[in-house]
């Protein structure tokens, strides 16, 4: 990479998880790091043991005076934190430009071989195996992911002699639009981000640009089924990919699906190649799709179907995505697993993934909605979605960057939910629920912060079974 490294880089939000790859990508470039967030975490406590030098208190006299000047300084911030943000507006009246996270994953994909991995559901995951799957090559590859990788405990990948760099290519706030692609999948397209994109035909333009954005030569790995209408140039190839379901078969498919105790093990195909029995490492029915969407990205970029085969077979996931806490088998009579369905379909295809793999079981899920504006949009897909449970407790809404909605509450889908046993619990009584209750499969599910429950309630389940 030969992108201009700057002496020191301030960092407004950064621990979240978009972030956090950044700042560890400029602390392996010996770059002084320091920053903002609201809350210390345990991805903040991990990158002040790693050399960030991380703030907890919006107050610009903790911006460190060396790092004051525009000539030797670059401000990074995340769109999560707001324009009022003291630090944020401090640095701008010293006079910086302050540049969003996806400017700076701007420069990496246009001095490497982007593969940028988008989508309304699914990115984090596809990304992740990806990534994975290329370190089994000789050249590895550079990636920054949405989520902390379990096969590395990071969310970064560095290889400095890669050519290439997997970047999960985030939606919201218009981000992608900032990239490079040199290779471009599209997992999904069902509507989000509303309170950005307005409506669903916004929401398809909003991809239908990033595909613009494919460089000559280039490459979009498109799920079949999609509404959207790509918008790629004349020398950018074009290829669709599906899973198993009985939908449009894509170039790349996947076929002859075989389950096993624990086990999912499937065959995938390409144009020009065939990888079979293939041992899903995490052997979920969503990552079917993902599988053969990483497979056709890192297959272009130089990967064999042996490489391949690896990569998928000793994946562990990402964490929070489809997260096995209690098998249910092994440590404990119930299985405990958090998801970070957030979506109306990420949620249905995690309830259904779980039938699969616990035929017979009764399903229980905690669901925490992320955002206002998200619940508000799809309160009627949210109730259907979670219908599919067998016993439902929706908490209040975690709000994230968003200021209260009036009247939009837990009760919009909660009472369109259909199943019998569904209940309202504070996120703060939950542990005292759990305490006394029997469940036979646990999910968490939703992109909030339940999982910073999860040690203990897994403390717990152990305790009552």
């Amino acid at each position: 990479m030969n992108i201009k490294i700057p002496k020191n880089i301030y960092f407004v939000g950064a621990g979240g998880i978009g972030m956090a790859n950044l700042v560890r990508y400029f602390l392996s470039k010996g770059c002084r790091i320091a920053g903002y967030d609201r809350t210390s975490t345990q991805l903040t406590d991990s990158l002040r043991k790693e050399g960030a030098e991380i703030v907890f208190e919006d107050d610009p006299e903790l911006i460190p005076e060396d790092m004051k000047s525009p000539e030797d300084t670059l401000v990074v911030y995340t769109p999560a934190v707001g324009d009022d943000n003291h630090i944020l507006c401090e640095f701008r009246k010293l006079g910086f430009t302050p540049v969003k996270r996806a400017a700076v994953l701007g420069l990496i994909t246009a001095d490497t071989e982007g593969i940028c991995i988008s989508g309304s559901h699914g990115k984090t995951t596809t990304s992740s195996m990806t990534a994975w799957i290329l370190e089994q090559t000789k050249g590895g590859c550079n990636a920054f992911l949405g989520g902390i990788l379990r096969n590395t405990g990071s969310n970064l990948m560095i290889s400095r002699g890669s050519q290439y760099s997997v970047i999960e290519a985030d939606e919201y706030d218009r981000s992608f639009h900032k990239l490079h692609p040199w290779l471009a999948v599209v997992t999904s397209t069902d509507p989000d981000h509303l309170d950005i994109y307005g409506d669903e035909k916004g929401y398809l333009e909003g991809f239908a640009h990033f595909t613009s954005l494919i460089r000559p030569g280039g490459f979009l790995i498109m799920h079949t089924g999609l509404k959207l209408i790509p918008r790629i140039g004349k020398n950018v190839s074009l290829e669709t990919y599906s899973g198993h379901r009985g939908e449009e078969r894509g170039d790349w498919y996947a076929d002859n699906v075989r389950w096993g105790t624990g086990s999912l093990t499937i065959d995938i195909h390409g144009p020009k190649t065939d990888i079979c029995d293939v041992s899903l490492g995490v052997p979920v029915e969503i990552n079917i799709d993902n599988s053969v969407a990483a497979a056709a990205a890192s297959w272009h970029a130089g990967a064999t179907p042996e490489e391949i085969k690896k990569g998928l077979e000793t994946f562990k996931g990402a964490e929070r995505r489809f997260q096995i806490w209690l098998d249910g088998v092994t440590e404990s009579k119930t299985a405990v697993i958090d998801d970070y369905a957030h979506s109306p379909a990420e949620v249905k295809a995690s309830i259904e993934s779980v039938r699969k793999l616990y035929p017979g079981k009764e399903i229980a899920v905690i669901f925490q909605p992320h955002l206002y504006t998200r619940t508000r949009d799809f309160a009627p897909e949210f109730a259907e979605a979670l219908s599919a449970a067998d016993r439902l407790i929706m908490t209040e809404i975690y709000p994230a960057r968003e200021k209260p909605i009036p009247g939009v509450d837990s009760q919009m889908v909660l009472k369109n939910v259909k199943c019998k046993n569904k209940a309202f619990c504070e996120r703060k009584n939950l542990l005292n629920l759990i305490k006394n209750s029997n469940f036979e499969v646990l999910m968490t599910l939703g992109a909030a912060d339940l999982n910073v429950l999860l040690p203990e309630i897994c403390r717990i389940i152990i305790a009552n079974d």
